[in-house]
């Protein structure tokens, strides 16, 4: 129990701070536009500095173990496949829906939410294991749901629609700034002054910004629509998945430190590119806008005892 506390006093400001950004776009004062300018600021600006420079001191970090990849994303994989099977048995969805429900099963906020909380409760240490995950995320997961969605659609896949989204991961700002944080910490040169000052600064508003415009964000999305489909999408998100990740970790012998990690970041909650891919094939905006509020609220008790569980 008292360790269950700690995780949570650590973890709560972090959640505080996503219930002011909600509060305030609630009052009607701050217009959607607002809430949008402040996550573009968040996420193509202040972020990006923080990890460029936390990651230019890569080659100063104790190494991590690339198997944490195996157990992240073999732990979406197994997942993916049980969301799809829920989803097609269970409220018989077509195949394209079935797609879009299993990726909210499995896509975590890992920018916002992740940074944010494996820096507060596990140290700057776990930032090289976030940032690992968070360069093949994009890839791997919206790789594996477009070819989901393609195969419901068509029965085929196509290398040009892997190639697209291959060349949006690369020139996602997030995952921009950590491929080229870690190329320069492999020349083992320190940051000029006139540099690095500024991108501390910026970074230091990276984590209150990002989780305000996370709160505000959330505002605009309602969790009365398919209520049945939403709850077993967090149930799945923030039950399941952390289970499944942490059972392949301990069974590949993972270190401490990258078992906590990649547990904690199953455990988040879903991110909001999965309401970009609902309204993208147009299915499924309801329930999986309704999971995006519900798992951010309830990640809030659930991530500090996953926590606790792994430590």
């Amino acid at each position: 129990m008292s360790s269950f506390l700690h995780h949570f006093s650590l973890a709560s400001p972090l959640f505080l701070l996503v219930l002011i950004g909600y509060v305030v776009a609630r009052t009607g004062r701050w217009p959607l536009s607002a809430s949008e300018t402040l996550a573009r600021f968040a996420y193509t600006i202040a972020i990006p500095a923080m990890l460029f420079r936390m990651m230019g001191d890569f080659s100063k970090m104790p190494p991590v173990d690339a198997r944490l990849l195996i157990a992240f994303f073999g732990g979406c994989l197994i997942v993916f496949i049980i969301g799809r099977l829920v989803a097609a048995t269970l409220f018989k969805l077509d195949g394209v829906a079935q797609s879009v429900f299993a990726l909210g099963g499995v896509f975590s906020n890992n920018v916002m939410l992740g940074v944010a909380i494996a820096k507060t409760t596990l140290g700057d240490a776990s930032l090289a294991v976030v940032s690992m995950v968070i360069v093949f995320n994009a890839l791997i997961l919206w790789t594996l749901v477009t070819l989901s969605v393609e195969w419901a659609r068509h029965g085929e896949f196509s290398l040009r629609g892997f190639g697209k989204t291959l060349k949006g991961v690369l020139t996602n700002p997030i995952v921009a700034s950590i491929l080229g944080g870690t190329a320069w910490g492999f020349t083992t040169l320190a940051l000029p002054a006139f540099i690095d000052v500024p991108l501390a600064m910026l970074g230091q508003t990276a984590v209150p910004l990002s989780l305000i415009a996370l709160g505000m964000s959330l505002a605009a999305y309602r969790i009365r629509d398919g209520i049945a489909q939403s709850l077993a999408i967090t149930a799945i998100k923030l039950v399941v998945q952390p289970l499944v990740v942490w059972l392949l970790a301990r069974a590949l012998g993972l270190p401490p430190l990258e078992t906590q990690v990649v547990t904690l970041l199953a455990a988040l909650a879903m991110g909001v590119n999965v309401y970009m891919m609902s309204q993208q094939f147009r299915t499924m905006q309801g329930p999986v806008a309704a999971s995006l509020v519900l798992t951010t609220l309830l990640s809030a008790f659930t991530a500090p005892l996953v926590l606790t569980l792994v430590s």
